[in-house]
């Protein structure tokens, strides 16, 4: 049964504040606008006949699917909380600012455990006349929600497929992508190296749909730049990352780059199967980067700049556990609603829907400018950090990489490149 949650507001919302603001609210009480204190907070589920919506609250779905638990002990393991706990923390913020505003956010999730349909799941958080929506799943099941609640009103924010079809031939009016594309990813990598000089790339390839997906991105970012890849190899020695131990096939691996002329190893393993076992382990002392090793990210722990230490500790006091690109790109997604409701003076979802791709929108959102999204495919527009797993080395578009309209469309598909038509 989906969950009804009210967040209640924080103090510091907006990611261009100073450190003092922080410490300021500290003493920010946790209950919702209007409830006296020393009441507590009701976590009442709601019931499946729901009520009417208020005028005063703007409800956010978030519809996800949680990790199941590792079956043995991973020191990485994915939250169970992983993106939701960024949407809640978000309400929050929302609240803060809707005490101007007389406007009260709340969040309706509903984990998808099991067998259950995300379709099932977007028609009853609609029927239950909530217009906007958080959806965390791949690309597949966002598609098919775009399309069941095509003319309905209902606008989604995609924090997790990062699918280039779905910011081109397969893209939807009612659909805004706050996880950046594969091309974006790939982009700001390509960028960086071209910074450094180094030009001739080894290309390194899972064997799963979307290792493949990445590696084409990268090709393309590739000739974006005039990088050259200079080999190219699938990885055939299964997921010798999560092994526990020595294998077989660890020797054989070690001599995987021999004989190569490359200045950089390009890792595409978007599950993770492997491409932490490929640093430290090329015959040639040789960086890797990619999916693993040096990538391109939303956000890090290690991100402190614009803001975000503010951020991050805000993030870590409510969950207890370091922020996640989900839980940021979940994060952004309900700021955007918060933030379009505050300019313009109103949470109407009819006025709303069109504003997010106006260029007269703005989310101020821990990255040093103003994020806006495309009209063209409506992909938010964001630098892109590129980090290590201990320290952020980073961020994209680089100085020197100019456009006509803004520098952050130097990352990504372009107006020109674009296949996506909105449908009327």
């Amino acid at each position: 049964m989906p969950t009804h949650i009210l967040l209640a507001p924080l103090a510091l919302s907006l990611g261009l504040c100073g450190p003092g603001l922080d410490a300021a609210f500290a003493q920010d009480s946790t209950q919702p606008p209007g409830q006296a204190s020393g009441q507590a907070p009701s976590t009442e589920a709601r019931p499946a006949a729901a009520p009417a919506i208020h005028p005063s609250e703007t409800h956010i779905g978030m519809i996800y699917r949680p990790e199941p638990a590792p079956s043995s002990y991973d020191a990485e393991a994915v939250p169970e909380d992983e993106g939701v706990a960024g949407a809640r923390m978000a309400i929050k913020d929302n609240n803060n600012t809707g005490r101007f505003t007389k406007q009260t956010y709340l969040l309706d999730e509903i984990a998808l455990d099991g067998d259950k349909d995300a379709v099932a799941a977007a028609r009853d958080l609609a029927g239950r006349g909530i217009r906007y929506l958080i959806v965390a799943l791949p690309a597949g099941e966002l598609l098919a929600i775009a399309d069941a609640l095509k003319g309905q009103g209902v606008t989604i924010f995609n924090v997790a497929a990062p699918d280039d079809r779905l910011r081109g031939a397969d893209c939807r009016r009612n659909v805004f992508h706050v996880v950046p594309s594969r091309a974006m990813q790939t982009d700001a990598l390509a960028q960086f190296f071209t910074l450094m000089r180094w030009r001739k790339m080894f290309l390194i390839v899972g064997p799963q749909e979307n290792d493949r997906l990445y590696a084409e991105a990268f090709k393309k970012a590739a000739r974006k730049f005039n990088l050259k890849i200079s080999a190219e190899k699938p990885w055939t020695f299964g997921p010798l990352a999560k092994a526990r131990g020595d294998t077989p096939t660890r020797s054989e691996a070690m001599v995987f780059t021999r004989g190569l002329d490359y200045d950089i190893a390009v890792v595409a393993d978007e599950a993770g199967d492997w491409g932490d076992y490929v640093p430290f382990r090329t015959v040639d002392p040789r960086p890797v980067a990619g999916t693993q090793g040096l990538i391109a990210s939303t956000w890090h722990p290690t991100l402190e700049t614009w803001g975000a230490a503010q951020a991050q500790n805000r993030f870590r006091r409510q969950s207890g556990r370091l922020m996640r690109p989900l839980d940021y790109q979940a994060w952004a997604a309900v700021r955007s609603v918060g933030e379009a409701a505050t300019q313009k003076k109103t949470a109407d979802p009819a006025v709303l829907a069109p504003y997010f791709a106006d260029p007269a929108f703005s989310l101020p959102a821990y990255k040093g400018v103003s994020l806006t999204y495309r009209p063209w495919d409506h992909q938010l527009r964001q630098p892109i950090i590129v980090v290590q797993p201990k320290a952020m080395v980073s961020v994209a578009p680089e100085q020197g990489f100019t456009h006509q309209r803004t520098p952050l469309d130097t990352l990504g598909t372009d107006l020109p490149e674009t296949t996506c038509k909105f449908a009327e």
